[in-house]
């Protein structure tokens, strides 16, 4: 086992709050470790520690010699003055440095400056890497490479990143949220493509899915300390449990202990003069000891009741939307029902965020109208975050919504003990909004939305920026909501677990209503897949059955020959083996991998098709006389 990295004895803290102290740990070759903790404990900050951007307050972090390593933070830094390409290229990675090493040798016509130039380029596979960083980037939908990058959404920045990164092939890969703000395909792209490939990984992300199928193990923060588990997210779950269940009940034995060594402790101190030095110490340990507080800190929503909802939610009547050629919504109707669970998917551009502020009045359609119920009350979400002024106090943006907050008939709270329900302490309460986290956003957004108690909520991408606990309160919380609920999200397990069904925006204001959640929807696609493909095959066998009939129309009835026979045997075994070929060079085509002998590749694909095509054709005639 080759150790890339070894972290020791690292802290970290913020004026009095700590992040982390005295954290030890390793990160060997083909390690996929995914970090998990609650937001503010410290876990993009252990990525820029371990990237080099940032300083530890003590500790080490001692990287193997030669160790190349590719960060990608949450939101990537790049020159929006550069087009797309001349950012890739201008990134500082070694295979562009070479690029523009050796294009400067060819520029001042110096053959030795050249000869010195081309063993990096061969070293580093520079000579292909423009159509390979192409081919990458139309992989992850970045089509116009001379696009400027101030012209581009915060996703297709992650994916020009994603891009330059993952084909400089570093040792170490450090991701930072990676799956923020990309649509729902190319994430499962980066899924598999992190999944198959030999890649050592050290990434912080709230996706549950990826987080199961990349990583092989779990790193918590937990109360400043770190906790490893071997494994992907589904073992660690189970894991934490079990060590969750045995500090508690190693907590208890401590507290029954130190109750009888207080006992001994208040006698009179003639009674315990002769008692040994080393009981009083472990009883002061067990004072230490005892003072754990296991006491999960998570929001507190489970009590927030939604206000009455009618039977009639809504009614869309001959919808339609546009924006120049680009078409959103075309004579769109439905009508919602009431307790709907909703999901929207569909690429980033295609409309989910304009379809949702249409519903509620803030974009107006080109045509039609929306027949809202008298009793629906909004609750939104937006991923543009806090509409508040950066300048106020915490406690001042909700107190300006309400002085007092009802949750029932019996139930209120002020503003200062509702913000208590989202982990915001009176210190908290006090902070200037500017100041705050993307974590403590989110969930001052979430708290102003859900103190109305509204009866259908409207999600835009609400697990940006949540931390995995959060998410599931959040979760439990809509399973169980009074109401109706819309939900646009990038995050499949948060799909899967509240959905009923999903409207799939296609493009060109085609919306396709799915009776199901997001991994029933996968798996129909996949379904669909394969029976088109089997229709493909048959038709084509069809085919060539007729043509064969066509030209020989004579073939004479007779019985096979032993020699025919043992052809058309062997005929079968080659069928075969040519049909695996050529479905496992499919796989490799369409798995979004950087093949580095394409052309090859493509060659053997191309003989393989003639191949199949002549011994079906000839395997046919001699089924003819089988």
């Amino acid at each position: 086992m080759v150790s890339y990295l070894q972290i020791e004895n690292l802290t970290k803290s913020y004026g009095d709050r700590m992040l982390f102290a005295d954290v030890t740990f390793g990160v060997n070759q083909g390690d996929k470790i995914g970090i998990i903790a609650k937001n503010g404990t410290g876990k993009s900050t252990l990525l820029r520690i371990v990237a080099g951007v940032e300083a530890p307050d003590s500790g080490t972090v001692t990287p193997r010699s030669g160790l190349r390593v590719g960060y990608i933070p949450q939101t990537p830094e790049i020159d929006p003055s550069l087009s797309v390409i001349d950012a890739c290229l201008s990134a500082g990675a070694p295979a562009a440095r070479a690029i523009a090493a050796y294009e400067e040798a060819l520029a001042s016509g110096d053959a030795t400056r050249i000869a010195e130039a081309m063993p990096e380029m061969d070293s580093l596979g520079a000579w292909d890497y423009h159509d390979r960083l192409t081919q990458m980037l139309h992989q992850l939908r970045i089509t116009d490479l001379n696009a400027r990058v101030e012209t581009l959404s915060g996703g297709q920045r992650k994916r020009i990143a994603i891009a330059h990164t993952l084909l400089e092939n570093p040792d170490l890969l450090i991701l930072d949220e990676p799956t923020n703000h990309l649509d729902i395909d190319i994430i499962e792209w980066l899924e598999e493509y992190l999944r198959r490939q030999n890649v050592t990984l050290l990434m912080v992300t709230h996706d549950r899915y990826f987080l199961d199928s990349v990583c092989n193990k779990i790193i918590e923060i937990d109360r400043a300390q770190i906790f490893t588990y071997q494994g992907n997210y589904d073992y660690y779950l189970r894991r934490r449990r079990e060590r969750m269940e045995a500090m508690e009940a190693e907590l208890a034995r401590v507290k029954n202990t130190l109750r009888k060594e207080t006992d001994w402790m208040r006698r009179q101190p003639q009674a315990r003069a002769g008692k040994a030095k080393y009981r009083i110490d472990a009883y002061h340990d067990l004072k230490d000891r005892s003072r754990v507080n296991l006491r999960e800190d998570n929001i507190d929503i489970a009590s927030i009741n939604s206000s009455y909802i009618g039977s009639k939610i809504f009614e869309a009547k001959g919808i339609s939307k546009r924006f120049g050629d680009k078409v959103i919504l075309d004579d769109f109707n439905y009508v919602f029902a009431r307790y709907e669970k909703l999901g929207i998917i569909g690429r980033n551009g295609v409309g989910k965020s304009t379809l949702i502020k249409m519903l509620q009045g803030i974009v107006s359609p080109d045509e039609g109208a929306f027949d809202i119920g008298t009793t629906v009350r909004f609750g939104y979400y937006s991923q543009d975050g806090i509409a508040f002024d950066e300048n106020k106090k915490v406690i001042d943006a909700v107190s300006e919504i309400a002085d007092n907050i009802v949750l029932d008939d019996r139930t209120s709270y002020t503003p200062m003990q509702f913000l208590t329900r989202f982990l915001f302490s009176p210190a908290d309460q006090q902070k200037y909004i500017h100041t705050l986290s993307g974590g403590e956003r989110c969930r001052l957004h979430l708290a102003t939305v859900l103190m109305r108690r509204p009866n259908f909520l409207i999600l835009d991408e609400p697990t940006n920026d949540l931390d995995i606990m959060t998410l599931a309160i959040l979760e439990d919380y809509l399973a169980q909501f009074g109401g109706c609920l819309i939900v646009i999200s990038h995050d499949r397990f948060f799909l899967d677990s509240i959905v009923d069904h999903l409207w799939v925006l296609e493009g060109n204001g085609v919306i396709k209503d799915f009776p199901g959640n997001y991994s029933d929807y996968r798996q129909w696609l996949k379904e669909k897949a394969r029976e088109e493909a089997e229709q493909q095959r048959a038709e084509k066998s069809a085919a060539t059955a007729a043509d064969t009939s066509r030209n020989q129309p004579k073939l004479r009835e007779r019985k096979m020959s032993f020699k025919e026979r043992k052809e058309f045997e062997q005929l079968s075994e080659e069928i075969d083996a040519l049909t695996q070929e050529k479905k496992q060079l499919d796989e490799m085509f369409n798995s979004g991998d950087v093949l580095s002998d394409v052309a090859s590749l493509s060659a053997r694909y191309e003989q393989i098709s003639a191949e199949l095509d002549e011994k079906e054709m000839r395997w046919l005639e001699l089924s003819e006389l089988a």
